[in-house]
């Protein structure tokens, strides 16, 4: 699939200086970075999930706790 990705001069410009610091295209620090944004949201969905379905199981516990 294609895609252009429109960057203004700064973000070009940090693309290109993070792609000659890893030896890498710029195609690959943005495709990498694309994969950690997406893989730490879904982290942080998950984790938050999982707080509110333990806050809910426990909530009467937590609330005796809270006396």
């Amino acid at each position: 699939m294609a895609m252009t990705l429109r960057l203004d001069d700064d973000e070009q410009q940090a693309l290109r200086d993070q792609a000659a610091a890893e030896g890498i295209s710029m195609q690959d620090v943005a495709r990498r970075a694309i994969r950690e944004y997406v893989a730490r949201r879904d982290h942080q969905h998950r984790v938050g999930a999982a707080a509110d379905l333990i806050l809910d199981v426990h909530a009467e516990a937590i609330d005796r706790l809270g006396r």
